[in-house]
């Protein structure tokens, strides 16, 4: 199908609330996107390894960005569309820097799977994605142990930090060479420089050949800020910080109340059926 718009959307308090399936208010607004010829995707700091469920119930037809903008992932042809890795000596740097700081919980998105620290608080997350999962469809969990021990050196688009000490966060945040970004209380997620989702909305607006004016994006936190700035029409749910709520162009209502669900049918349909 040739769409003539995008709109990007994220997870956790956009489209759904943590740990809750899509409301069917949602589902059914992002049928009539595809009907209105808008293209639909998910923009999250999940890696992909933790969205084909969603990808497959919401019948997504693009590719999603998924590891806060390090990656596109093509679910329609299980395929690697993009992955902006870090460098080998930016990694040499971080490693150096975990280990001065022990026991940071720490969890590493590369395009082989998703490598953990041995007492990682995500790790119940991934186990209670993969149980309903079929095999071929698990999250794969390797053990970041490899990397921090100086093994190996996989290709990491992002890693996530759970309460970091203040200090190591400080240092990271003077790597030039990184983007760092909060994409929930006590979440920091670390890419490499440039990676945003508002960087990965425009790289697949252009693959689809649509133009920026055309593009919308919608999201609640602060790693949301890039796609709504850079998106034609950015919308913020209305239990976003302050900062996101400036940022945007529209406000819709929360997340609880399907406010994505309006904004399709108060904010996007309107704009492009030419009525707003």
């Amino acid at each position: 199908m040739n769409y003539t718009h995008l709109l990007a959307a994220d997870m956790d308090y956009t489209l759904l609330m943590p740990g809750k399936p899509v409301s069917d208010a949602n589902i059914e607004a992002i049928k009539r996107l595809d009907e209105a010829g808008v293209a639909f995707t998910l923009a999250t700091g999940r890696t992909s390894y933790l969205t084909g469920k969603y990808a497959r119930a919401l019948g997504i037809k693009v590719p999603i960005i998924t590891s806060n903008g390090g990656a596109l992932y093509d679910y329609a042809l299980h395929k690697d569309i993009y992955s902006n890795d870090m460098d080998t000596e930016t990694l040499v740097r971080l490693k150096v820097l975990f280990d001065s700081y022990p026991g940071t919980d720490i969890t590493g998105y590369s395009t082989d799977g998703i490598y953990c620290v041995q007492d990682s608080s995500r790790r119940d997350f991934i186990n209670n994605y993969n149980s309903d999962e079929p095999d071929i469809d698990k999250a794969p969990v390797h053990d970041l142990a490899d990397f921090l021990e100086g093994n190996s050196l996989p290709a990491f688009n992002k890693f996530l930090l759970v309460s970091p000490s203040p200090a190591l966060l400080h240092e990271i945040c003077l790597i030039p060479e990184l983007e760092v970004v909060s994409s929930a209380k006590d979440f920091y997620d670390v890419m490499r420089a440039g990676s945003t989702k508002g960087s990965a909305l425009m790289r697949l607006a252009e693959t689809l050949g649509i133009p920026t004016e055309n593009t919308f994006a919608i999201g609640d936190s602060e790693n949301d800020i890039s796609m709504i700035e850079a998106a034609g029409c950015g919308i913020a749910m209305s239990n976003s910080s302050y900062d996101v709520i400036e940022a945007a162009d529209a406000t819709t209502g929360s997340c609880e109340e399907d406010g994505f669900a309006q904004a399709v049918e108060e904010i996007v349909l309107p704009r492009v059926k030419g009525e707003a």
